[in-house]
């Protein structure tokens, strides 16, 4: 069964931090990609991060480049979870951040599984 459930979604005050956790099932996780995307009211869903496996099974990891030295994207395979550590967080990263697994094809994440989200709120 192919599941996501994230976690750790939260209001901050601007400049704080959030740790997000996504626990994907096994068959889920094997997947060569897991991601982070958000989405605000009225705007499309924008990709985030997300730490991929190479054919040579070395592990990337890509950013957006809104988030680039602030989000680091991390995973521990023995625990099947991805997370997302959100640092000198600013009130545009207000949205719901959602998990992703899926494909990397030409410089960008595929989904093809997604979490039901976790509300990310961050005050001036």
């Amino acid at each position: 069964q192919v599941q996501l459930v994230e976690s750790g979604g939260g209001l901050v005050q601007a400049g704080g931090s959030l740790r997000l956790s996504c626990v994907a099932s096994p068959r889920t996780f094997s997947t060569s990609a897991m991601g982070w995307f958000r989405q605000t009211p009225g705007k499309e869903r924008e990709f985030v991060s997300v730490i991929r496996r190479s054919d040579g099974n070395i592990y990337y990891a890509e950013y957006a480049d809104s988030v680039k030295g602030r989000f680091t994207i991390s995973a521990d395979n023995g625990k099947n979870t991805v997370f997302l550590q959100l640092n000198s967080l600013k009130p545009e990263d207000t949205a719901v951040y959602y998990c992703a697994a899926g494909r990397w094809s030409k410089s960008r994440m595929l989904p093809d599984y997604w979490g039901r989200g976790t509300q990310v709120s961050v005050s001036p």
